[in-house]
């Protein structure tokens, strides 16, 4: 279980590391995306190998309907990551759509994952994203939305249900069920 916290607080103080200490990250100049993308390698490293074996109360498990909303979910996470990164007009007015999705996707897992360690996990990424949403509107107060582009809806949909299906395939063959109960 330590590593599992230990790789949550780090990936949360990695992405504020900016915010947080502001003029060490500028004096580290580029140099320190390097820093960072090592840390949040490290926190992901330690969150893999801390989730499993963790241990702790049960409240609740997998069912059909909760498998079923966590899917939606999901393909509502990637739509928001995808229509970002194409700028499909459906996320003009939305202020953090990546940290949005990332929430959903977020909230989808503890649907699915009733368990200290999922709490855990995907509880304290849920915590880190809203956090980062809250400083960030807190230290940029006005806000312009990014210019979008025409026709852009569809394709950021079909990218979101092709990249989608890729993770699950990929869970399947961690051994991770992302189909039924």
């Amino acid at each position: 279980m330590l590593y599992l916290i230990l790789g949550v607080a780090l990936w949360a103080l990695a992405h504020l590391f900016k915010r947080l200490v502001p003029g060490l990250r500028a004096s580290m100049g580029e140099a320190g995306k390097g820093v960072v993308a090592v840390l949040l390698l490290v926190s992901i490293g330690l969150m893999y190998i801390g989730y499993d074996p963790a241990s702790g109360p049960v409240w609740w498990g997998r069912n059909g309907a909760l498998v079923g909303i966590n899917n939606l979910l999901m393909l509502g996470a990637f739509f928001l990551y995808t229509a970002d990164g194409m700028r499909a007009p459906v996320i003009g007015g939305m202020r953090h759509p990546q940290l949005t999705g990332f929430s959903l996707w977020a909230v989808a897992h503890l649907l699915v994952n009733g368990d200290l360690a999922s709490f855990i996990l995907f509880g304290g990424l849920l915590a880190w994203a809203l956090l980062t949403m809250r400083l960030i509107n807190r230290a940029q107060p006005s806000w312009t939305p990014k210019p979008t582009k025409p026709g852009r809806n569809l394709p950021a949909l079909g990218a979101s249900v092709g990249a989608m299906l890729v993770v699950m395939l990929i869970h399947y063959w961690l051994g991770v069920q992302p189909w039924g109960a």
